[in-house]
């Protein structure tokens, strides 16, 4: 059997991808795990470039979010000064490839994983995450945001299995208390509806149990090492 697959749990706020990846970790499971967090919110991440953490305290001193994400509306530009655009798009374009270098360190670090034999678990991952907001068909959408889309799309290598963690957003909102249940339904529906673009692809039932949701998360990379196996 191939022991270098690469796993993605994505799914809404509150679905339980970082309590299940870290159980792998830990295991008990049959095959090695390392995990790899490949969210956008950099505190939540070990792993990080000096020019990364340099920007985020840059962020932090402004009492900005701690990630490097852009909001996915188009901002009006109507009476803004050209200097002003320009400026914004210098920014834009730094954060970008600041952000392109992080996501890509994250995913130099899980094929060093794989190549010593560990099957690499990732905690969210962007090309889920990022799909509906920079990649899918929209209009309007900012030069640096379709230049993101399309090098997750064509260029940053996809993980072998995606299994999502599902549950209905009032459910998600009850265990967090963040954003709202409509806001927490419809990402539950974004990422389901990645099923349609993503070869291997496992829904699991996140309202239930821990250890049920743990099992069949165990299953379903099994399956897909023995799909894989030469």
């Amino acid at each position: 059997m191939t022991s270098t697959l690469q796993v993605a749990l994505v799914g809404a706020d509150g679905a339980g991808k970082s309590t299940i990846t870290q159980m792998l970790e830990r295991g008990p499971v049959p095959f090695p795990v390392k995990r790899v967090y490949m969210g956008v919110n950099l505190e939540s991440s070990s792993l990080m470039l000096p020019t990364t953490r340099l920007l985020l305290a840059v962020k932090r001193a402004r009492g900005r979010r701690p990630d490097l994400v852009a909001g996915s509306d188009p901002v009006a530009t109507t009476g803004h000064s050209r200097r002003n655009r320009v400026a914004r798009s210098v920014k834009d374009s730094v954060r970008i490839g600041v952000w392109v270098l992080e996501e890509w360190l994250r995913q130099l670090v899980a094929a060093g994983y794989a190549r010593r034999g560990y099957v690499v678990v990732f905690d969210r991952h962007f090309f889920a995450d990022y799909y509906h907001s920079d990649i899918a068909p929209a209009p309007d959408r900012r030069a640096g945001s379709r230049v993101h889309g399309w090098l997750l799309q064509h260029v940053y290598p996809k993980p072998d299995l995606v299994v999502c963690l599902d549950a209905p957003g009032d459910v998600l909102f009850a265990r967090k208390g963040e954003a709202s249940p409509g806001w927490l339904e419809q990402r539950r529906q974004q990422y389901l509806a990645l099923g349609a673009v993503v070869p291997a692809f496992a829904v699991v039932d996140a309202d239930r149990p821990l250890s049920s949701v743990f099992a069949d998360v165990v299953a379903a990379i099994e399956a897909r090492r023995k799909d894989a196996a030469p």
